[in-house]
């Protein structure tokens, strides 16, 4: 024998102590990147705004591609919006909206509508989404009809 004891010879770390130190890292940097991005309703209003810039922008290309007017319409209180053929969604109950957009083109009191020509104009407006302290603006430029996604201020 070399003469050190059982104990002097064990020296590092058992298989399963390295896999508990590496699913702690994981569980703290999960935890860390959801309080960055403001947790689950900074995930889903993230998400939200992004699927409604891209319905907007596919309204547009459907105005262009078939020559014909198109419309994008949103409901506040119903939390839903709906893009031509037949496309439609709905947007957490947990993200608040707020609509502004030209008036002579709204369906009903408290919907919104932005109509995009076939030239890639449009009437204009933007959608804010806001959960919390974070929001997002969806803005439709009424000349070119250029869709841009930014964060806003959310409401007080």
């Amino acid at each position: 024998m070399d003469g050190l004891s059982p104990r002097a010879r064990q020296r590092g770390m058992s298989l399963l102590e390295i896999l508990l130190v590496i699913a702690l890292i994981g569980a703290i940097g999960v935890l860390t990147v959801a309080a960055l991005n403001g947790g689950v309703a900074g995930m889903q209003l993230r998400s939200a705004s992004k699927q409604v810039a891209a319905q907007l922008r596919y309204t547009r290309s459907q105005a262009i591609a078939s020559g014909r007017s198109q419309k994008f319409l949103i409901d506040p209180a119903a939390h839903t919006w709906s893009a031509p053929n037949g496309r439609s969604g709905e947007i957490p109950k947990d993200v608040g909206i707020v609509f502004t957009g030209a008036r002579d083109v709204q369906p009903r009191r408290g919907e919104g509508a932005i109509v995009f020509f076939p030239d890639g104009a449009s009437t204009g407006g933007r959608v804010k989404l806001h959960a919390k302290q974070a929001a997002w603006n969806v803005d439709v430029a009424w000349l070119t009809g250029e869709v841009k996604l930014k964060r806003g201020e959310a409401p007080r």
